[in-house]
């Protein structure tokens, strides 16, 4: 059986059909012209009038007029010319050689008629003679491109068929509505008639049909297209996840029903990755189109961007993939997402829409599956063996440690893997190994940075040999360390993890006066833990008006959860102080606030740390929900002797005779302000002498009292009352 070697052969073999058609309407025309009219086409004559007067509605003056081939024998001819390439194309086709024009028929549903007039118009992209030919047959030299009138004058014999095909150009009609055609008016002519309007194939199109496949210009800053290497046995997802994939991918059926899935999960969960396994198990290709990016353009520029997307994985034949669904889901996108919906129920495609949120499609068509999949975090032992594939061994201590403090998805371990390599290049390019504090930098700046925009990032400076406390604080810090660094081995590998709906995060209250070292405990926890301490600007977020704050708090949770830092509430109080007896609405509205914090604490997975000066402020129901108390007392004597001598550094100059045992004797005084006096008495020194002397020390001690609204007598500085 014959056939056609390529496409485009294909092509040019049904053009040779379409020329027919031409050559017959050419005989005709030529049959009236008068050779000697150099104004033909410029000027109508009074005969030209009277022809057109008795001519039929709706055929052209050259309809009847005979030409050198009878009808019955230009019939034959096409029927013959058809069934030649019938033949060919089924031969082809079994052969596996991709026709695009008849893939392009079978993709769209274009009927006979809807092929001609692609053909008509595809002519003179190929050959530029079709335009002079387009020209002479409409009777004008400016009229290069085929108007709707030509195309129907050749392709239908009488007016009835010619009235009946034009319902082939409306826009809901395949060739307009998939914006294979464009239809453009003259610019002469002012709201012309459908027949008068032009035709011109899509750029892409025309592409497409040579055999070109890169991605329409107009997709390029939203879309990309990949085939897929991932096979669903590579992935790292639960078993009952990838069992029921596998088992919908062997119905290879499947690329051609309406199935649309709902991926579910945050950053980094493979949700992209699952897409392409998937594709990857159905021999197709995926496009994938970042909806974020769209969010910015008009509606009529969204709609149109999101067809041509469609008719690309069409083109492709790839299945589609919409990543960022959730934004749409606000509701000032509402028209947004139902324009996109509406393209996704209409168009026979599997295709992926991927989101963070909980979404179920209303009103549905029933011919429509949906299948919505959550995908879970990772387990420990999931994050170790990502860590090891990206980076290779690094001992497994290390990565243990790491995938308990950095509770990563997938997506976020390949990005800090290269973020740590890039890391190591520049700290030594000759070698470029790969170390734990090149992992743990890596994994901090991955972490999400939008929460400082609500929050001040602490940078830890304080050690535990910094902070003086007694050691029954101190032995509770610790512990609370090892909360964190050991959560993953109780919760996943021990089952607390299935024992626990809520609550499985690490909330502490630090409770004190002012200056007793509660913000340098927390300081002290985020480096021992080595991750990001955020304190929360309380001024961004409590709110005069009903609902921000909520709004405010909704936001720092949620930004938190792909942080991996710890929350500092400082005067947690402000925040979460005492519900109260409901006497109005701002009381009812008040009670809300605390409320929702309750609920958001539960749900919370990382570490907040709460800090008050007043513990008996605190609701009750945050204390029972805290998994540790810990409360800061003031210094004793041997404490405070302590904080006088850690605070000075190595390099400051100090006189011999600084009597700090009186000090922290005669001063009963939290380490807060002690350090105020150590600052100010160095400051004091600098402008006298260089060297801290004990006068230094007793004029800073007597200027922060005052700041303290307290009054020392003289007679409390003792043997030093002359220094004053």
């Amino acid at each position: 059986m014959e056939y056609y070697p390529t496409s485009v052969e294909h092509i040019l073999a049904e053009l040779e059909r379409i020329d027919l058609l031409i050559r017959v309407q050419v005989w005709r025309m030529q049959h009236i012209q008068s050779s000697d009219n150099e104004l033909q086409g410029l000027l109508i004559s009074e005969q030209e009038i009277e022809e057109l007067l008795r001519q039929p509605i709706g055929l052209p003056r050259w309809a009847n007029i005979p030409t050198p081939l009878s009808s019955i024998e230009v019939q034959t001819a096409l029927e013959g010319m058809t069934a030649d390439i019938a033949q060919r194309q089924t031969g082809s086709i079994q052969k596996g050689i991709k026709l695009r024009l008849h893939e392009l028929v079978c993709h769209f549903q274009l009927t006979p008629l809807d092929r001609d007039t692609l053909l008509i118009c595809l002519a003179p992209e190929l050959d530029l003679g079709y335009e002079r030919l387009y020209a002479y047959l409409q009777d004008d030299v400016r009229k290069k491109r085929p108007s709707v009138d030509l195309v129907l004058n050749l392709l239908c014999a009488d007016f009835k068929s010619k009235l009946s095909a034009r319902q082939r150009f409306l826009p809901t009609a395949p060739l307009l509505k998939h914006q294979l055609l464009h239809l453009f008016d003259d610019s002469s002519q002012q709201q012309p008639p459908l027949l008068s309007k032009y035709l011109k194939v899509d750029e892409r199109v025309v592409n497409y049909l040579l055999g070109n496949d890169e991605l329409d210009t107009r997709l390029l800053p939203y879309a990309k297209y990949t085939w897929p290497q991932v096979k669903l046995e590579d992935l790292l997802l639960p078993l009952e996840i990838k069992e029921r994939l596998g088992l919908l991918a062997l119905e290879k059926q499947i690329i051609k029903t309406r199935l649309i899935f709902y991926f579910q999960g945050t950053y980094g969960v493979a949700k992209h990755t699952t897409a392409e396994a998937f594709c990857q198990e159905l021999g197709i290709g995926l496009l994938t189109v970042e909806l974020e990016r769209l969010l910015s353009a008009k509606l009529r520029e969204f709609e149109t961007i999101i067809a041509l997307a469609y008719r690309e994985a069409v083109l492709q034949s790839a299945a589609i993939y919409f990543e960022g669904f959730d934004a749409l889901l606000a509701s000032d996108k509402a028209a947004w997402r139902l324009a996109l919906l509406h393209q996704v129920q209409e168009m026979q495609l599997l295709t992926f829409l991927a989101g963070n949120t909980i979404w179920e499609p209303s009103n549905a068509q029933s011919d429509l599956t949906f299948l919505r999949v959550e995908f879970p975090l990772l387990t420990a032992a999931q994050r170790v063996e990502l860590w090891t594939r990206f980076i290779g061994e690094q001992g497994i201590a290390p990565l243990q440690d790491l995938a308990n403090k950095f509770r990563f998805s997938g997506g976020q371990i390949r990005d800090a893997a290269a973020t740590a390599r890039n890391l190591a290049c520049w700290q030594d390019p000759t070698q470029g190994q790969i170390t734990i504090n090149n992992l743990i930098a890596a994994c901090r700046l991955q972490s999400n940075r939008q929460l400082s925009e609500m929050a001040r990032k602490i940078t830890p400076r304080y050690k535990w040999s910094d902070i003086i406390l007694p050691d029954e604080q101190k032995n509770t810090i610790q512990e609370l360390c090892n909360y964190v660094k050991y959560r993953s081995l109780v919760y996943d590998e021990w089952g607390f993890e299935k024992k626990l709906s809520l609550g499985k995060g690490l909330n502490i209250l630090f409770a004190g006066p002012p200056g007793t070292g509660k913000t340098m405990a927390a300081e002290v926890v985020a480096g021992e833990l080595e991750l990001d301490l955020y304190k929360i600007d309380l001024s961004a977020v409590v709110s005069k008006y009903i609902g921000e704050t909520e709004k405010h708090l909704s936001r720092i949770f949620q930004e938190a959860e792909t942080s991996n830092a710890i929350l500092f509430f400082d005067e947690a109080d402000a925040l979460f102080g005492k519900r109260t007896e409901v006497s109005d609405a701002h009381d009812r509205y008040a009670n809300l606030e605390v409320s929702y914090l309750l609920q958001r604490m539960e749900e919370y997975d990382g570490v907040v740390i709460l800090a008050t000066n007043f513990r008996k402020n605190m609701d009750e129901a945050f204390v029972r929900r805290l998994h540790f108390t810990l409360d800061f007392p003031l210094p004793d004597e041997k404490h405070r002797r302590h904080i006088w001598q850690n605070l000075w550094p190595d390099a400051i100059p100090r006189s011999a005779e600084l009597d700090l045992d009186f000090m922290a004797r005669r001063f009963e005084i939290p380490g807060g302000n002690i350090r105020n006096i150590v600052l100010a008495a160095a400051f004091l020194a600098a402008d006298d002498g260089g060297v801290v002397q004990m006068c230094h020390l007793v004029r800073a001690t007597r200027r922060e009292y005052q700041k303290m609204g307290k009054v020392l007598m003289e007679g409390e500085f003792g043997e030093y009352m002359g220094h004053l």
